[in-house]
């Protein structure tokens, strides 16, 4: 597969909905994810990033405006160990449970398919870095429903062993804006991950529709230590 700028990706693309990127960065020492959300509905933009843990929670900017919370407020990354989960969704808790149990990132979301948002169907996105010796692995997986009939999940794991330094994959759960929304459709696509994380929190922000764009998150993780630095972004603020 081609590598593709994630700058070019986002610009052209006015609604790729929720987003994560996973990959290394040049120098091949540390692992670096984003994640970002987008809204077309006032209750999807009414939304923020805030810590929780090791990880980072959604937050309803004004409660007050707070409709249904079932499929925007969750936890999109949380870590168990040595290994990072990143999702648009409350698989995340999914994972982070099954995982605890042995059992692998796969059969984790087993018990899971896309959300129940007809006529969308929004696919679940998920992500995962293990970071073992100084060196990562890591997966992603979409879940969804099989061309717009919810009768049928189609499941897709995409896993990177040992990924090349200075590049990602970056997986978004729509192809662009419409009615119906249009998942996802392919495996993940190649992109460069730049060295300096703020230039690559910079860069995503800065590329996110305008009007749609909500909020993002940043990590990079050193591959030697597990020590990590993060970055959030909201709109609202």
């Amino acid at each position: 597969m081609d590598k593709r700028s994630l700058e070019q990706e986002l610009r052209s693309n006015e609604y790729p909905g929720r987003g994560i990127v996973i990959g290394k960065t040049p120098k091949g020492t540390r692992a670096a994810a984003a994640y970002f959300i987008m809204g077309r509905s006032e209750n999807s933009r009414n939304r923020i990033f805030v810590e929780d843990g090791e990880g980072i929670r959604t937050q309803a900017f004004d409660p007050a405006k707070l409709q249904d919370p079932s499929l925007i407020i969750y936890a999109p990354v949380r870590v168990l160990g040595n290994k990072t989960i990143v999702t648009n969704g409350d698989q995340t808790d999914t994972i982070y449970e099954g995982m605890d149990k042995q059992m692998t990132f796969e059969q984790s979301l087993r018990s899971r398919e896309f959300e129940p948002d007809g006529p969308n169907y929004t696919p679940r996105i998920s992500g995962i870095i293990h970071i073992e010796q100084g060196r990562c692995n890591y997966a992603m997986s979409i879940l969804k429903s099989s061309d717009g009939n919810p009768a049928s999940c189609s499941r897709f794991t995409f896993a990177y062993e040992n990924p090349l330094a200075g590049e990602g994959h970056f997986i978004h759960t729509y192809m662009h804006d419409g009615n119906p929304l249009p998942s996802f459709a392919g495996e993940p696509k190649r992109v460069g991950i730049p060295e300096d994380m703020d230039e690559f929190t910079e860069m995503i922000w800065n590329n996110l529709n305008e009007e749609n764009k909500v909020s993002l998150f940043v990590r990079y993780i050193d591959l030697a230590t597990g020590e990590y630095e993060s970055r959030i972004v909201n709109k609202n603020h």
